[in-house]
């Protein structure tokens, strides 16, 4: 009696939970399957107990990595796995799921129980988020890019020569491509070529082409840059690199939409959108006789200025979060997460090498990560946080509201402790900041 009351009491726990739970005995068929399960799986009860778990299932990781399997064999209990399952409407859903081992009052394993979550709110909500920061391939949260995301559907569409200026490593030529795939010329090709990457010569040939017998080793005809762009877009990266005789051809390009192949005795026509960029700051190299002043009027038409990481950490999180996710289907991988001792070493790191050196820091930490989250141990030297935490980050920062307080203090910095102007490059309202720095006891004073 005293069984049966205990069997009746736990089955009213399980149906009063919001979590799925289902137990399998030693042959992988379902012995027990709650409401929740049901609802979060699409299938009843009945039609569910007596089968395989992976028939019921149906997860991403049934055949290859199944967590309830692993657990039958090693012992460990898995906690919050990420995995997708198919609804009964044929529709990929998000859970995270729980293992452990069912024993019997002797310590005798006679199966397995499984908890799974619903988490598709929660990955439409980190979808909805990122889509919300986001342009093209970019992701941001701060109020400069934000600034610069709202004005590039019109310079897309208005096919002018723009000019985007930055340190190396800010994202230029992904500017340069939402600006093409935005534009009427879409369909087009997008050709990219450096400035700084070749000598004149063969930077005149890149660019232009050549016509066979122009010199000793042009056996036959080749279509340069401008050719191969074709109603299309042409990003000349690091345009401040170029030597003053290709600066001419250029002018000329874009005076007259013509060019001249090396060796041709006949001009070409050309419709080509120029887009160039440079890490240098071009009105300087104007001002110090380095590049022609009526070549720079020319194509800074439009000008975007992109900032350095280290004046939008609070993109940090958002960067990571994609290029997990990028380097998870690179490397087939399932890594879920970063550590908070992680992030706050990343978000105390200055970054000489922008957002190209936070892709780089995720790509090392995935070759050397085995598990399912990125640990400090697994960060390169540069960014390893110090033996003694509370001197590696400002203020120790071990919690998400420590590291939020990094990122405001970061802002206050930047604007030289204006509330106004720091709400304003976090992308918050003036009120909550205020909440913020209540809450957090942070006195914008201390950044006049």
């Amino acid at each position: 009696m005293a069984n049966k009351t205990h069997s009746e009491e736990r089955d009213v726990i399980l149906e009063s939970i919001t979590e799925g739970v289902f137990t399998i005995d030693s042959d992988w068929r379902i012995t027990s399957f709650n409401r929740a399960a049901e609802e979060i799986i699409g299938i009843p009860r009945e039609k569910a107990i007596g089968r395989q778990c992976s028939d019921i299932l149906r997860a991403d990781v049934c055949e290859t990595g199944c967590a309830l399997r692993e657990t039958m064999e090693t012992g460990k209990s898995i906690i919050n796995k990420p995995v997708h399952i198919i609804h009964t409407s044929g529709n990929r859903k998000a859970i995270s799921i729980s293992t452990a081992l069912l024993k019997d009052r002797h310590n005798n394993v006679i199966g397995g129980v499984e908890t799974f979550r619903d988490m598709s709110l929660v990955e439409e909500l980190r979808k909805e988020i990122e889509g919300r920061y986001s342009y093209d391939d970019i992701v941001s949260q701060s109020h400069q890019m934000q600034n610069l995301f709202s004005i590039l559907p019109d310079i897309a569409e208005s096919d002018c020569s723009v000019l985007i200026e930055g340190e190396s490593g800010t994202g230029k030529e992904l500017f340069a491509r939402a600006i093409h795939n935005s534009s009427l010329r879409k369909g087009k090709p997008f050709v990219a070529v450096s400035g700084g990457a070749l000598p004149d010569t063969l930077l005149e040939s890149e660019l232009f082409g050549y016509k066979a017998g122009a010199f000793t080793d042009a056996k036959k005809d080749k279509p340069g840059r401008f050719a191969l762009a074709e109603g299309g877009t042409l990003f000349l990266d690091e345009v401040g690199d170029i030597s003053a005789a290709v600066q001419v051809r250029l002018l000329r390009v874009l005076q007259e939409r013509t060019y001249e192949p090396l060796g041709a005795v006949s001009s070409v026509n050309t419709d080509v959108r120029i887009i160039a960029a440079s890490n240098r700051k071009l009105d300087k190299l104007v001002e110090e006789g380095e590049f022609r002043d009526d070549l720079y009027y020319r194509i800074n038409v439009m000008k975007l200025e992109l900032p350095p990481l280290r004046e939008r950490k609070e993109d940090i999180p958002l960067l990571v979060n994609r290029f997990v996710d990028r380097f998870n289907r690179l490397r087939n991988k399932n890594i879920n997460c970063v550590t908070d001792e992680v992030l706050a070493a990343l978000l105390a790191h200055d970054y000489p090498g922008n957002v190209r050196e936070l892709e780089n820091i995720i790509e090392h930490c995935f070759v050397l990560c085995q598990g399912e989250i990125i640990e400090s141990r697994h960060l390169p030297a540069s960014v390893c946080p110090l033996p003694n935490a509370e001197q590696a980050v400002p203020g120790g920062v071990k919690t998400l509201k420590q590291m939020e307080a990094v990122v405001i203090i970061e802002a206050l910095r930047r604007n030289n402790g204006n509330q106004v102007a720091a709400s304003r490059d976090l992308g918050i309202n003036k009120s909550t900041l205020y909440r913020k720095l209540k809450a957090s006891g942070i006195k914008p004073q201390a950044y006049l």
